[in-house]
């Protein structure tokens, strides 16, 4: 690759800019250019772990776990103080500064913003993303996420993404895109070529996005198109098979021989470098996952990954071990020099463009303490829980409620444990939610199921006579590793399903999955919030109470294509 190409979008740098990557990139050994390809995770604030690699090893960046400030203030700072060139501090930015600090503001995930239909909303979160991230000591977000939720079955994508239609998912990530790069944090784009068709978990299998060449191009092709042409610095490729167009990019392929994205040459190169003409960064998705690591043997993958066309390596199986790997792929010509130099030089312009070479890139906690959760900040959060949520199924006569007619409520919670990769999910809702209802009046009774049998619940009869209104507060979120999300019903008999909505008023509150009317279908009151943040169940309250609207439009199928759903 010829330097000067460093010069047009999206790196645009200037001479003097061009003059660091060439000088840096001159004064590196190759054992040094093979350090720059790695991009390592940190989980906690480790002086030994983080000394080696940038001493030992001299990585390219690390991704931060969320954590307090104080501890990852305390990370970068050792990070960034020990490095001989400047590292790509990257985060999960999807939500908020909640990303990479527990002490920063949760926005909303990104089908809330979307179910507020305001693109504006998109570029707050960006703004905010990069404001809050940038203090702690990030530069760069792992976001956004521009998949497309066509199938209500894919555990991954759903509130993840900005929904199922190409030009809502398009505007809000020009937006966010736009927020987050004009406050000095470079996004990435993902998950190329595009989530959210198979019902398949690329953590688990090489998930398959089986659109056509030209059902592609109108749809993920035409998002990225967008946000590649607005400027966005890097791409993430998912370990997503594109099976259509990479047998139309190379029609000798064999169906055994089609690879995820993450190492298919002729989608990473024919696809996305030359039909998008994207001049970025591209970095892998996690490479510990098995989507990748079923394509090939690891000691094969790593160099392969660069040589086919990434330009850094997100995490390591076995540390030493691959690193070893991309060493001795250079070695056996597995990865060549042109190859790695390109990768290198895209990587130093990258830090370029974002000015890590100029400035002093330890983070202080005074600026950190002055960006977090700000009053601006908080008031965004607060208008896109009030903007997002959705009322999807309403029963007349049902709402509004009233301590007058509805008094005595029973509540059936359904909770599990939140991711622990850290999405920043919400538990216990229940202990939340129950005292705001009785400080406005209501007698809440907290189903717990008792004995065996018929003592799991009272008899029909009793059930009238005890409660005016039954509420299911359901808080299941889809996350890496389970393949499926559906509502897993007590024993015996599934005795906590939703039986007396004809005799007795009954609500459906989903805090995070959109689709749970697949396993409710006719619940007559459902309402969606797409996940929670502070502002999300004081605010729900309010509408169900009817001192506000219901505001929020759906930007999926809630309603999963089944006609009982609707009833």
């Amino acid at each position: 690759m010829n330097i000067n190409k460093l010069r047009n979008k999206p790196f645009n740098l200037n001479d003097e800019e061009i003059a660091w990557v060439k000088s840096t990139f001159d004064s590196l050994t190759t054992e040094e250019k093979i350090g720059q390809l790695f991009f390592m995770v940190g989980y906690k604030q480790d002086e030994e772990f983080l000394s080696h690699l940038t001493e030992d090893i001299g990585i390219g960046g690390l991704m931060c776990r969320a954590m307090d400030k104080e501890s990852v203030i305390g990370t970068v700072s050792a990070l960034q103080s020990s490095s001989k060139i400047p590292l790509l501090i990257a985060a999960n930015l999807e939500a908020g500064g909640t990303g990479i600090t527990s002490d920063g503001t949760k926005i909303g995930s990104n089908l809330a913003i979307s179910a507020t239909n305001d693109p504006n909303y998109a570029y707050e979160l960006g703004k905010i993303c990069a404001t809050e991230g940038k203090s702690v000591g990030a530069n760069y977000a792992f976001a956004p996420v521009i998949d497309i939720d066509y199938n209500f079955q894919n555990p991954i994508t759903n509130t993840r993404t900005f929904g199922s239609d190409p030009e809502q998912v398009k505007n809000m990530g020009l937006q966010y895109v736009s927020g987050c790069q004009d406050h000095g944090v470079a996004t990435s784009i993902k998950h190329f070529p595009g989530d959210g068709v198979d019902d398949r978990d690329q953590h688990l299998v090489t998930s398959i996005n089986t659109f056509s060449t030209e059902e592609w191009d109108q749809t993920f092709g035409m998002v990225y198109q967008e946000l590649i042409d607005a400027g966005a610095m890097t791409v993430m490729v998912g370990h997503i098979a594109l099976p259509e167009y990479s047998k139309h990019l190379n029609p000798q392929l064999k169906d055994e021989d089609i690879l995820p994205a993450s190492l298919a040459s002729e989608l990473l190169n024919g696809l996305l470098r030359e039909k998008l003409n994207f001049n970025g960064l591209i970095i892998t998705d996690a490479t510990t996952m098995a989507g990748m690591n079923i394509a090939m043997g690891r000691d094969e993958l790593v160099p392969k990954a660069i040589e086919n066309g990434c330009d850094m390596f997100l995490f390591t199986k076995n540390l030493e071990e691959d690193i070893h790997f991309m060493k001795q792929g250079y070695e056996k010509g597995l990865l060549s020099e042109q190859r790695l130099n390109n990768a290198v030089l895209r990587v130093l312009g990258l830090k370029a463009s974002l000015q890590l070479h100029k400035g002093n890139n330890v983070p202080s906690l005074d600026v950190a303490n002055d960006s977090l959760r700000r009053e601006e900040h908080l008031q965004v959060a607060k208008e896109v829980a009030d903007q997002s949520i959705t009322l999807v199924k309403k029963e007349k006569g049902v709402l509004p409620l009233s301590p007058t007619k509805d008094k005595r409520i029973l509540l059936y919670d359904i909770e599990s444990e939140a991711n622990a990769l850290g999405y920043n999910k919400t538990t216990g809702l229940a202990k939340t939610f129950i005292p705001l209802l009785e400080k406005e009046g209501f007698e809440v009774t907290r189903f717990e199921p008792t004995g065996i049998y018929e003592g799991l619940q009272g008899s029909f009869e009793e059930m009238k006579r005890n409660y005016d209104l039954i509420i299911y507060l359901c808080n299941l979120a889809t996350k890496s590793n389970q393949t499926t999300v559906r509502i897993e019903w007590l024993n015996p008999m599934g005795v906590n399903v939703p039986i007396y909505m004809n005799s007795i008023p009954t609500i459906f509150i989903s805090t995070e999955n959109p689709y749970h009317l697949l396993d409710v279908p006719r619940v007559k009151t459902f309402i969606n919030t797409y996940g929670m943040n502070d502002y999300t169940l004081p605010l729900l309250i309010e509408k169900m109470l009817g001192k506000s609207e219901f505001k929020g439009k759906s930007p999926v199928d809630p309603f999963c294509g089944k006609w009982d759903t609707r009833l």
